[in-house]
Formats: structure tokens, C-alpha cells, sequence
């Protein structure tokens, strides 16, 4: 069987509904081939297999094993002091006890009985410790080589398409983590299950960085090139003290770091240095921006002592403090300590939305690119953000920004500004009070711009809708012919009735006109977006009832040349409302 192409590209993003729907509803799947389907003996299924087993090397200072973990909470007895252990925080009190002596014998005793997880996420329930060595024992020793795969992770849900001995698809199944993902792959691997991959799927690499594959021999080729770049951390400690000179340089330059606490002279500087960004590039060249926004530049380099770890020098100009060699303490996720013996201690915290030395020739060019949409406004602890809905802006040359409603373009003004503080924006539109502020831009990344000023907050979302097929397949649609609605349920409550005889039509310039039973009109605004890989469809009719229910950023569950179902869940109570617009034949 063969369906619509565009069709196929929306799929993804329509897997959880299939998955939770009724059984009488009828779904458009496309049936894909024998080669598509999980072999149950192929390196990619013992690939996706290994990648979704337990790993347990985060609690190796507990249980010194790292095919196992210890299910909390629980209490053990470290060098005679007894402590509960509720989290995994609670791992840097026992490495502190070890570390408070450098020549004691470090002891931690287990108050039995505990549960353990095994790699096949399997819970046991081990009674003395005779039997926990038992198992501990088998999953070999520090750092040896395992059969987990932990540099790299799914980015969940994910789902399958189950199939019949046809090849035809029965059902579809969603996958919310590593537990059910590997005992879901121990059915295929055991004969019980056919299954093939729903496409596209985003993978995690070690240091945070996210793939999308679209296929099984990306995801195969994907997995097999990554699953041995990282260190697993399998030695018998807390976090990662075992680092070397390059993975310590690569983990400083990947983001900017925040001081949250700083000693020197072993006296407390943290209420001055509290929230310097550092900058540490390649070339050995660090920036260091001061919270009034001045910006220092100096030098850095790394180098590890044998038998003391690493050491990290910076050196300022006019920055005494931070000028010394530093010894690196502990590297945890996204923390790094440093010390100087006794006297000096800094804390940093990665913070990759930090933003340090954006020039204004960068911001502009960016600004003018595409379209921006506004999706989240928060003035005087106002939410403004639902008067933005569907209503996109267009930053221009010459510092002419434009703002579409009703399919109508508005026009202003903007500037992009420097200021000691950093790179700032101000907007000016005509109506638009709310907007009309000088913001800071406190980070610029890839698809959003996030911005701020002393009691309000801004996101805008990039929107380029001439590069993604799927949207002008919706656009495509929704002017091909006049609408109306066939259901709509607010909260679980059908108000159907409501919009008898109403007329929708949908304007290639955004505009969307409706038109009463009795031949008023009245117009709005409507957007296709993609929402973190989510398609939606906003709606923005402003106060003109009763469509103004309908201003929401809806899910696109279903939409063909018929019909179109939207799903809204309403803030805070986490009820559903559904949408149905049919065509008017």
C-alpha cells in the first residue's frame, strides 16, 4: 500500500496518538518493507540493545560494580558515620568522608536488605553481603571493558510499527525510556515481536550534542561510530576525577561557565565574582564578562600533574584574583571545582544559554533571516504572550521590523544596540506597548533568541517556512477550500453546536476569514509551525466570539485533504481539547 508522501513526513509526529487512540479509529500508515523491519540477530539490534542497558557505574563508590546499581533509598555506614541515601547528591557526602583523610582506610558497609538493578533492568532483592559480592563479582572489574554502550542515548519517546507475518502493521508502540526500550528489543531479539523503527529519531551524544537519523543505517552507523569516544567512567569513585588534558580542554570550551562560589586568600569573594561568565576558547584565549557587561580577555592553558591531576592557568591583565594555576578538584555534569591548597576554591557551572560576545552585524544578519515567532512574554509578571499568537514578526534592512495580522503587515522599527551590558534589542510597533522595551539579549542559539530586561522576559522561536516540505503541505491544504466545524470539546465537553453554519477560509497571507450564518465576517489569524519537531497550528481571532476559544497553539493530530484534528491541553488541570475541521464539499 502506498499514501501521500507529505503525508509519510508527518507521521513521527503522530505516533503517540496512534498509540493511545481508540481501536475503531482507522489510521494512514504507510506499510514499510521486510528490510525495514529489526532483524533479531543484526548488529543495529544488539546496537540499540547494549545502548538501552542499565548502566550502573554512577554508584560504583556504593556498590563497586558497574553492570549493577542500588535501588534507593538506603543506608550505609561510611568510616563509622551512618547516613541515609536519598539521591544521587547525596554520592558527594561519602566521597567528602573519603577524601577528608589521605591516610585512613575508607570503609562503607551496606545495611541490608537492598535491591539492586541489574544491566536488563531486572530489581533483587539481595538479603546479606555474601550474597551481594555474588553478584557484584560478575560484572568484572574497575573500568574493565562491558557490554553496555554509554556514549551514546536515545532521546525519548521513540516508537515502533509492530507487524504480522504479511508485513502489514497491527500496531504501534510507544517507548518512554532505557527500561522499556531494551526489554521491548529482548522480544525481537527472542522471536516474539516483528518491528521496524518510526523515523526520525534523535540521538544524544556524551558531551550533550543531538543527532537526528532518519534511517537504520544512519542509526546503525551512528551508534557504532559513537559508542566508544567517551569515557564511560567505570572506575570505583564519584564523578570523573580521572580526566585527562584533552577531554578536560574539550569540556571547558564546549559552553560558557558561571562562577556560583569563589574563595582566595581563603577569604569569601562570592558576592563579587558571583555569576562572571568565562568564556574559555580555543587558541588558548579566555573571556571573562563582568556582570555590568565589561569584557576581559586573557590566556588559559591546562596541564596534568602525574600523581595530583590536572591544573588549570588563567591569566588577566587586570584580574588578579583569577590569575594563578589552579588545581581542578572534581568534574561532575556541567560543574567543575578548582583549588588552590587550602587558601582558594572556585566553583563553576555551565551555562550554554550565556551569551558573551555576539557582535551587532551577527545579531542583525540573524534577525533578518526568517520569521520570528513570539512564545513567551512576561511583562510585570503579566503573561502577554497568547497576544502574539499566529501573529509572526519580520525583522528587515534599514531597522524596519514588520509584524503579520490578519495577513496584513504592520510596520515599525528596530534597533539592534550595544551596551555595556551586552548586545541588546529594542522593538517598535505601533499598538505593541509591550514590546516597545530595550531588551538584552541573554542567548542566541540556532532556532530561538531569548531576551530580557529588569522585570520582564522575552523568547522569540525561529520560524522558516519555505524550508520544511511539511508546512507547505499544510498551507497547501488549508487554501485548497473552505472549512467548517466538525467537533470541537472544550475540556471533555462537546460545544459543537456552537459553530453550526460557520464558514472557515484559510488566506495563503496568514489571514483566516469566517463567515457567520448569517453572512457576517470577521477575520483572524492563523500559523503552521514546527514546535521542537512538533507540527501545530495557531489560531488567534482575537475577541470575536465564539472563535475565540480557538486561540490556542494546537497539536496537529490528523490532517489530510478532508479533514484536520487538533488537540490543545489546557494549562494546569491537564484536560484535553480536540478540534475537527472538516471540508465543506
Amino acid at each position: 500500500m502506498k499514501t501521500n508522501w507529505r503525508i509519510l513526513l508527518l507521521l513521527p509526529f503522530f505516533a503517540l496518538l496512534m498509540f493511545t487512540s481508540c481501536q475503531e479509529e482507522v489510521v494512514d500508515i504507510t506499510q514499510p518493507t521486510e528490510a525495514e523491519a529489526l532483524v533479531a540477530d543484526s548488529e543495529l539490534t544488539a546496537f540499540v540493545s547494549a545502548a538501552s542497558k542499565m548502566d550502573g557505574s554512577k554508584d560504583n563508590i556504593i556498590d563497586r560494580a558497574s553492570c549493577i546499581s542500588v535501588k534507593l533509598p538506603l543506608t550505609v555506614i561510611v568510616n563509622g558515620v551512618e547516613i541515609i541515601i536519598d539521591s544521587e547528591e547525596d554520592f558527594e557526602v561519602i566521597e567528602a568522608i573519603f577524601d577528608e583523610f589521605d591516610n585512613d582506610d575508607d570503609n562503607l558497609e551496606m545495611i541490608f536488605p537492598v535491591t539492586i538493578i541489574n544491566a536488563d533492568h531486572d530489581e533483587i532483592v539481595i538479603n546479606n553481603a555474601d550474597q551481594f559480592e555474588a553478584y557484584a563479582e560478575a560484572c568484572g572489574g574497575e573500568n574493565e571493558e562491558d557490554d553496555d554502550i554509554e556514549c551514546i542515548d536515545f532521546k525519548y519517546p521513540i516508537s515502533f510499527s509492530i507487524f504480522n507475518a504479511d508485513f502489514l502493521i497491527i500496531d504501534t508502540v510507544e517507548i518512554e525510556n532505557d527500561r522499556q526500550l531494551h526489554r521491548f528489543i529482548r522480544r525481537v531479539k527472542e522471536y516474539e515481536v516483528i518491528a521496524s523503527i518510526n523515523y526520525p529519531v534523535t540521538m544524544v551524544l556524551a558531551d550533550g550534542s543531538e543527532i537526528q537519523v532518519n534511517s537504520n543505517e544512519q542509526l546503525h552507523n551512528t551508534i557504532r561510530e559513537a559508542k566508544n569516544t567517551c569515557d564511560e567512567d567505570d572506575d570505583n569513585d564519584y564523578n570523573d576525577d580521572d580526566f585527562t588534558k584533552e577531554r578536560l580542554d574539550n569540556y571547558l570550551i564546549k559552553c560558557p561557565w558561571l562562577v556560583h562560589e569563589f574563595k582566595r586568600d581563603a577569604v569569601s569573594l562570592t558576592d563579587r565574582y558571583f555569576e562572571y561568565a568565562i568564556n574559555f576558547k580555543e587558541g588558548g584565549v579566555v573571556v571573562m564578562r563582568e556582570r555590568n557587561g565589561d569584557i576581559l580577555t586573557g590566556t588559559w592553558q591546562t596541564r596534568v600533574v602525574e600523581g595530583r591531576g590536572a591544573k588549570l592557568k588563567m591569566e588577566f591583565e587586570n584580574l588578579a584574583d583569577f590569575t594563578l594555576e589552579w588545581y581542578i578538584y572534581e568534574i561532575e555534569e556541567g560543574r567543575v571545582k578548582i583549588y588552590q591548597e587550602d587558601t582558594g576554591r572556585i566553583i563553576m557551572k555551565r551555562n550554554c544559554d550565556v551569551l558573551i560576545d555576539h557582535t551587532k552585524e551577527r545579531v542583525e544578519n540573524y534577525l533578518q533571516e526568517c520569521l520570528w515567532r513570539v512564545t513567551e512574554l512576561d511583562v510585570n509578571d503579566s503573561d502577554k504572550e497568547e497576544d502574539y499568537i499566529g501573529t509572526p514578526l519580520k525583522f528587515f534592512e534599514n531597522n524596519v521590523v514588520k509584524i503579520r495580522v490578519e495577513g496584513e503587515l504592520i510596520e515599525g522599527s528596530y534597533q539592534v544596540l550595544v551596551r555595556p551590558a551586552g548586545i541588546g534589542l529594542e522593538i517598535n510597533l505601533e499598538g505593541r506597548p509591550d514590546l516597545k522595551l530595550q531588551w538584552l539579549i541573554t542567548f542566541l542559539g540556532e532556532d530561538k533568541i531569548k531576551l530580557s530586561n529588569e522585570n520582564n522576559e522575552m523568547v522569540l522561536r525561529r520560524h522558516c517556512p519555505n524550508t520544511d516540505g511539511d508546512l507547505n503541505y499544510i498551507l497547501d491544504i488549508l487554501v485548497s477550500s473552505e472549512w467548517e466545524v466538525a467537533l470541537y470539546e472544550d475540556s471533555g465537553v462537546n460545544e459543537t453546536a456552537d459553530y453550526f453554519g460557520y464558514k472557515i477560509s484559510f488566506f495563503e497571507t496568514g489571514r483566516v476569514r469566517v463567515t457567520d450564518p448569517n453572512n457576517g465576517i470577521f477575520g483572524g489569524s492563523w500559523l503552521s509551525f514546527r514546535d521542537d519537531g512538533q507540527l501545530k497550528l495557531a489560531f488567534n481571532f482575537s475577541n470575536n466570539q465564539p472563535f475565540d476559544e480557538f486561540n490556542e497553539r494546537w497539536k496537529i493530530v490528523e490532517i489530510n485533504e478532508n479533514r484536520i484534528e487538533l488537540k490543545d491541553i489546557s494549562g494546569g488541570d491537564g484536560l484535553i481539547d480536540i478540534l475537527v475541521l472538516e471540508r465543506i464539499q
